[in-house]
């Protein structure tokens, strides 16, 4: 007879939603045994939409420097401790030049809220990588801007956009950002890039400061609503010289509870296996596949400045050259069974239930 966390596993995997109640059942109950077959579901259903194919996402993380001061976030404002740097133009295209040389066919460029970056030069960038490179998706990850802003950046090129939104609970949000930030522009944002006309992609930090099993649920069903096209949840990790240093990373094992959630609720969803994952465990980001993820993020920003992005402590891969990070990347996911797909690796919106 099947348990009740087989059956929650079993009706989330047919119908693609759970009551509130039992998806908090199911995070704060689920055995060993039971998290398997929820892996196994979620594999099940990627497969039935992606097949076995993994997506690389080619990260450049052009600049350290940001006006906000996020109480988690090792390039936060007032951290002193940072060697702060920007990537110039010329540099960046360097290495989407490379990446694409490397199979690459999307390129991320991601940095902190850094007004040196014009909406001019943002667009202008974006123009010459999809000039260079027409058959690659740029996205951008760079924080919240106004509408005028997302709009320029659609129309010079850009396809896909990345905001976290990091907590869907507005009382969990204040405790995590300073009162000038608010989890309701944040949103607000969310739902502007998406009437735009992006791909966009929303997520949360696992084990944030403060975070409960309700706060996690918020999270689910405030992504069930928005239906972004990508979801990026990693691992809370510290960062010694913020406000939140001491306090415990989150938990792999929730984590990938939450990826196969995630899988199930939306079965079409690019999914990300996160460097954060990989930090906190050697194998992490293996697992994440494993658990239904279908994105990768190797790092293509030179190796002059990955050790100065530090968001959180011992991010891994730092010294590693693009190549070397595209290469070991590769193997890992044979390993599991998947296969690195050179292509842009496009959001596939379901007309048809999964069967």
């Amino acid at each position: 007879m099947a348990t009740k966390n087989e059956a929650r596993i079993k009706q989330l995997a047919e119908t693609r939603d759970l009551s509130r109640a039992d998806l908090k059942l199911l995070l704060r109950t689920i055995t060993d045994a039971e998290s398997e077959e929820l892996y196994a579901q979620a594999r099940r259903v990627r497969e039935a939409v992606y097949g076995k194919a993994v997506y690389l996402r080619g990260l450049i993380e052009f600049t350290n420097v940001c006006k906000n001061n996020c109480y988690y976030c090792g390039i936060r404002r007032d951290n002193a401790h940072v060697e702060r740097y920007r990537l110039d133009d010329a540099t960046i295209l360097e290495c989407c030049d490379r990446g694409y040389d490397l199979d690459f066919r999307t390129f991320v460029l991601q940095g902190g809220e850094d007004p040196t970056y014009s909406d001019a030069r943002i667009c202008n960038l974006v123009r010459e990588i999809k000039r260079r490179h027409p058959d690659c998706a740029v996205t951008l990850s760079i924080g919240e801007k106004s509408e005028a802003s997302y709009r320029a950046y659609f129309e010079a090129g850009a396809d896909r956009y990345l905001l976290r939104h990091e907590t869907a609970n507005p009382e969990h949000y204040r405790t995590l950002h300073p009162p000038e930030l608010s989890g309701e522009n944040r949103k607000r944002c969310l739902k502007t890039l998406k009437a735009i006309g992006y791909q966009v992609g929303a997520g949360m930090m696992v084990g944030a400061p403060g975070q409960t099993l309700d706060y996690l649920v918020d999270d689910l069903v405030f992504m069930r609503a928005l239906q972004p096209e990508m979801i990026g949840i990693g691992p809370f990790i510290p960062q010694k010289d913020t406000p939140f240093g001491g306090q415990p990373s989150g938990t792999l094992k929730m984590t990938l509870h939450l990826l196969a959630i995630i899988r199930l609720m939306q079965p079409d969803v690019l999914l990300p296996a996160t460097t954060a994952l990989g930090t906190i465990d050697p194998l992490g980001r293996e697992k994440g596949i494993l658990a239904g993820a279908n994105v990768v993020m190797p790092n293509l920003s030179p190796t002059s400045v990955r050790g100065k992005y530090l968001l959180y402590d011992g991010k891994i891969c730092t010294g590693d050259e693009a190549a070397e990070c595209r290469r070991c990347m590769a193997m890992r996911i044979e390993k599991t069974g998947y296969h690195v797909a050179v292509d842009r690796g496009d959001h596939i919106a379901l007309s048809n239930g999964i069967k």
